[in-house]
C-alpha cells in the first residue's frame, strides 16, 4: 500500500503482525499499578471498542500483557509502518488543505527526532501525548483525509469524536486535552483516567499538533538567559549557568546557553538521550566525573570560553560539589519534569537510572519519599549558593511548588500575595515585565512545503518585516524587537531545525500580523508554498499558570483561567485552522488550563482576513488582561494598541495612592 492508501485506511480490515518492542528508542517508563481488577476489565473494553468484534479474542491478552507491563494500553501492534515525519504537504491525501496541515503537523509531533518517546506517542515532557494509542492515530488520520472544509473534527483527549458540519470559517479541528472535572484532576486522578483510556495530558504543543522540536524552548531560554545576566549586570560571557534536564523541552537549555554566550552545566539521568544531545550537537561534551567537571569549568571560566557541558548523573550532586570548591554559578535553574515527579520527570539522588525506574514501577510509595527527600537536599544546595550571590530562578517546570510540598527550605520569611518563595518564577522577574506585558510571545510557522529554501525565504520575510518595524518602534520594546532580529539572522547557522522546516521568535501582535500577512502575499506570488501559523501556549494570552505564566499577575486573580478560555473561544470564531484546550502542560495536571492555535496561510483573501482578526485578538486578549492586573508595561501596551485599531475599546485600571493605606 502506498503512504496515502494506509492513511485512508484508517484502522486495518485485517489485523497486521505483532510488531517487537524496540529497545533501541527512547520509551517512556512503565507507569504506576493503579487500577483495580475491575478498572483494568473496562480499560480493555475500552482499548477494544476501537475494532471488529472478530478480533477481539486475539487482541485481548496482548492489550492485557501491555496493561500490565506498562501501566497503559498502547496498542504497538497498529504503529505505522512508514517513516513517521513531516511530508510536502502536497503527499497528504484529502480534500481540505487545512486538513493536510494538520495531517502534517501531527507527524511532525512523533518524528522520531522530534518526539521524545515515539512509539508511546508522547511528544515532551515525560507525559505529552498527541494520542494515548495507535488506534487514535490512525482513526485521526483517516477523518482528516477525508475531511471537507465544511466540518469539523471534534477531538476529546487523543480520541477522534468525529466529523460534524460546520463551515468554511470554523476550526476545521477543535481539541480538547485533559478537561476533567476540578476535583478529579490530582496526579493519581491523570494516571487512572490515561490508563482507563478515557483522558490524557497534552502538555501545551504535544496534544495541540504545534510542537517544532527543541527549537521553540532553545529560543525561549535564550532571551531567558540574556535577560537573566542582565539582571546581574554580568555579561554572559565567562558566566556559568547551572541548570538540569536534557529531555523533551530541556534539552534545549545547553544550545540556549551557547547562543547566549555562556557556559553551562547541565545534569541529566538518562545515558540514552544524553547520548542523543550529544550527537545533535545540542551539548558540547559529556562528563561523568564530578573532579573532572570542576576542572572542565574552571578552564573555560579562565578562557571566557562559550560551551556547554553535560553531567551525566543528578544534579544535586553538581550543586554540592560546586559548593564544596567553592565554584561561583552565576545563574542557576532547573527544567527537570517536577509537573510529573512520579513518574520519571524528576529522579532521586544516590541511585541509578534503572534503579529508579524498577522502585517507580514497584514501589511508588519509597520513589516518592526519596524524590521529597532529593528536593529538600536539592534546595538546600541552592541555598548555599544564593547566599554567595547566585540568582537562582525557577524555569516554570513546577521546581518551587514541589520542593515546598516536600518540606524544602524553599519559603520567604516575609511572603506577599504573589511573592511566596524565596526564588522568583522566571516569569515574574524576566519573561512577564520584560516580554508577555508588551505583548511579545512565541510566534511560530512552519513551511508546508519541507523545503529548506522556503524557510530561508520566510526568515528573510521576518528579518525585513522586524527591521522596518523598529525603526519608529516605542523605546520601551526596542531591546525586544533587537534581541530578535539578533535571532532570526543567527537562526539558520546554529542549526535549529528539527523535523519541520520550522522557525519561532518573539514577536507582539503588530509584529505577527505584518509578519504573517508578508508571508500570505510571498505564497499569494508563488514565491513559497503554504505556512502554518502558530505559537507556543506559553505566551502572553494563551495560558493561565499561577506559578508561570500569569505568576506576575498580582491582584488575586492567578488562579483563574478566565484568560486561557477566552482565548480558545475567541481564536476559534475569529478564524484558527484548529484550536485547543488543556488541562496540565509545564507545571503539571490541574495546576494550569492552557489554550493554542494552528492556522493556514495559502495566499487568499480569506486567509489575510483571518490572520488580522485572530492574531489581533490572540495577543489583546492577555495584554487586555496583564493591564487589569496594574502591570504598568501592559498598560502601556493595551493604550497603544487601542489607538492603532479604533474598534478595541478595554477598560483601564486606576491606580490607588499606597499611602491611603
Amino acid at each position: 500500500m502506498t503512504f496515502q492508501d494506509q492513511i485512508q485506511q484508517g484502522i486495518p480490515t485485517q489485523l497486521p503482525n505483532p510488531k517487537l518492542y524496540d529497545a533501541t528508542i527512547n520509551h517512556a517508563p512503565k507507569r504506576k499499578e493503579i487500577l483495580t481488577e475491575e478498572e483494568k476489565v473496562l480499560a480493555l473494553k475500552n482499548a477494544l471498542r476501537y475494532f471488529d468484534p472478530k478480533f477481539h479474542a486475539e487482541l485481548l491478552p496482548e492489550f492485557r500483557e501491555e496493561l500490565e507491563k506498562y501501566g497503559r494500553i498502547y496498542m504497538y501492534r497498529f504503529r505505522p509502518d512508514y517513516e513517521m515525519k513531516a511530508r510536502n504537504i502536497a503527499e497528504y491525501p484529502g480534500k481540505s488543505l487545512q486538513a493536510k496541515a494538520i495531517m502534517m503537523m501531527i507527524q511532525n509531533n512523533l518524528d522520531y527526532a522530534v518526539a521524545q518517546h515515539p512509539h508511546e506517542l508522547i511528544t515532551y515532557g515525560g507525559n505529552g501525548a498527541v494520542f494515548s494509542n495507535w488506534a487514535q492515530y490512525l482513526l485521526t488520520m483517516q477523518y482528516l483525509s477525508e475531511m471537507t472544509d465544511e466540518q469539523t473534527l471534534t477531538m476529546y483527549s487523543g480520541h477522534p469524536m468525529g466529523l460534524f458540519p460546520s463551515h468554511k470559517d470554523a476550526p476545521r479541528v477543535v481539541v480538547t486535552n485533559g478537561m476533567v472535572i476540578p476535583n478529579y484532576s490530582k496526579p493519581d486522578d491523570w494516571e487512572k483516567f490515561n490508563a482507563l483510556g478515557v483522558s490524557q495530558y497534552g502538555q501545551m504543543t504535544a496534544g495541540s499538533y504545534m510542537y517544532i522540536g527543541p527549537q521553540g524552548i532553545v529560543h525561549g531560554t535564550t532571551i531567558t538567559v540574556l535577560n537573566a545576566f542582565r539582571k546581574i549586570n554580568k555579561a554572559p560571557k565567562g558566566g556559568l549557568f547551572v541548570t538540569s534536564g536534557l529531555g523533551g523541552m530541556s534539552g534545549a537549555q545547553p544550545k540556549a546557553g551557547n547562543i547566549a554566550g555562556c557556559i553551562t552545566v547541565c545534569a541529566e539521568v538518562n545515558p540514552k538521550i544524553t547520548k542523543i544531545r550529544h550527537e545533535q550537537k545540542w551539548v558540547n561534551e559529556i562528563h561523568e566525573n564530578l573532579d573532572d567537571l570542576v576542572v572542565r569549568v574552571r578552564q573555560a571560566q579562565e578562557a571566557n570560553e562559550t560551551v556547554s557541558l553535560a553531567y551525566l548523573g543528578n544534579i544535586v550532586e553538581v550543586w554540592e560539589k560546586f559548593d564544596e570548591v567553592n565554584l561561583r554559578i552565576d545563574i542557576g535553574s532547573d527544567q527537570t519534569s517536577l509537573h510529573n515527579p512520579w513518574a520519571g520527570g524528576y529522579y532521586p539522588v544516590a541511585q541509578t537510572f534503572e534503579e529508579s525506574n524498577v522502585m517507580m514501577a514497584e514501589n511508588p510509595e519509597l520513589f516518592k519519599q526519596k524524590i521529597q527527600e532529593t528536593l529538600r537536599r536539592h534546595a538546600k544546595a541552592i541555598n548555599r549558593h544564593t547566599e554567595k550571590g547566585t540568582y537562582f530562578f525557577d524555569y516554570g517546570n513546577a521546581f518551587l511548588l514541589e520542593a515546598s510540598r516536600a518540606g524544602a527550605d524553599v519559603m520567604s520569611e516575609s511572603p506577599s500575595l504573589g511573592r511566596e518563595f524565596k526564588f522568583p518564577s522566571y516569569v515574574q522577574d524576566i519573561m512577564g515585565p520584560m516580554c508577555f506585558d508588551y505583548g511579545f510571545g512565541p510566534f511560530r510557522w512552519v513551511c508546508a512545503s519541507n523545503k529548506p529554501e522556503d524557510l530561508h525565504k520566510t526568515d528573510a520575510i521576518a528579518c525585513e518585516v522586524l527591521e522596518e518595524m523598529i525603526k519608529n518602534s516605542p523605546s520601551e520594546i526596542q531591546q525586544q524587537m533587537q534581541d530578535n532580529i539578533t535571532w532570526i539572522k543567527g537562526a539558520q547557522q546554529n542549526n535549529l531545525v528539527v523535523g519541520s522546516q520550522a522557525r519561532i521568535l518573539y514577536a507582539d501582535a503588530e509584529g505577527r500580523m505584518k509578519i504573517a500577512e508578508a508571508f500570505n502575499n510571498a505564497i499569494r506570488a508563488h514565491k513559497i508554498g503554504p505556512v502554518v501559523l502558530g505559537r507556543d501556549h506559553h505566551d502572553v494570552s494563551g495560558t493561565d499558570s499561577p506559578y508561570r505564566e500569569t505568576s506576575n499577575i498580582y491582584d488575586g486573580s492567578r488562579f483563574t483561567a478566565d484568560m486561557a478560555i477566552q482565548n480558545v473561544i475567541g481564536d476559534s470564531f475569529r478564524g484558527a485552522t484548529w484550536v485547543s484546550i488543556h488541562n496540565g502542560g509545564g507545571i503539571g495536571w490541574g495546576e494550569v488550563i492552557n489554550g493554542g492555535f494552528g492556522m493556514l496561510l495559502d495566499g487568499s483573501d480569506d486567509a489575510d482576513r483571518r490572520l488580522k482578526s485572530m492574531l489581533f485578538w490572540d495577543v489583546n486578549n492577555g495584554i487586555s488582561r496583564r493591564s487589569w492586573a496594574r502591570n504598568e508595561g501592559a498598560v502601556f501596551a493595551i493604550k497603544r494598541a487601542m489607538e492603532a485599531e479604533p474598534n478595541l475599546k478595554v477598560t483601564l485600571p486606576n491606580f490607588v495612592n499606597e499611602d491611603l493605606f
